[in-house]
């Protein structure tokens, strides 16, 4: 993935989904050894409020809609209530206004579980609120593995779509 290919091959994609499995595991250790520190009411709203605004609504709309296609809301409602930086929002402002305290280890908690464990990120507009396998992705993901066979990468491709010569070519 780069700023002109932003997708996924199924080998990033697991590397991607391995680094919130850190996060994870820091936040799983970090609450067994506060455990007896955290208010536990505390730490299962904010674990909750995530999913109760941000999924739950979308979920429902999904599973209630014939055709499965429902409104961009619920796609924001969940990329906003899943963003780190609605997370970091939600944290610093407990913070300010209440203090310090274990339970909040519940955000991260959620979203690297969500992300690393699940393995959901963003949901984009153009695929379906629940996973389902797109056949176009399908193809472009068995391409980029066909291509990255063997010792070496691909030659990069230019933007009229032909590849860059090989150094030494056309000489």
């Amino acid at each position: 993935m780069d700023i002109k290919n932003p997708y996924d091959s199924p080998v990033t994609f697991r590397l991607h989904r391995a680094e919130y499995l850190v996060g994870f595991a820091l936040s799983i250790i970090l609450i067994l050894v506060h455990f007896t520190e955290i208010r536990w009411w505390v730490f299962i709203v904010l674990f909750a409020y995530i999913d109760l605004i941000g999924y739950i609504p979308g979920a429902i709309a999904f599973r209630r809609s014939e055709d499965k296609r429902i409104s961009k809301v619920y796609y924001v409602l969940y990329n906003t209530m899943h963003s780190l930086i609605t997370c970091a929002a939600v944290i610093g402002l407990w913070l300010w206004l209440a203090g310090p305290e274990w339970a909040l280890l519940a955000i991260p908690f959620h979203v690297f579980g969500d992300r690393g464990v699940f393995g959901n990120f963003y949901k984009p507009f153009g695929l379906p609120f629940e996973p389902v396998a797109n056949p176009v992705y399908q193809g472009l993901a068995t391409t980029l593995q066909k291509s990255a066979s063997g010792s070496r990468v691909p030659l990069p491709v230019l933007d009229d779509g032909g590849a860059v010569p090989a150094a030494g070519a056309g000489r």
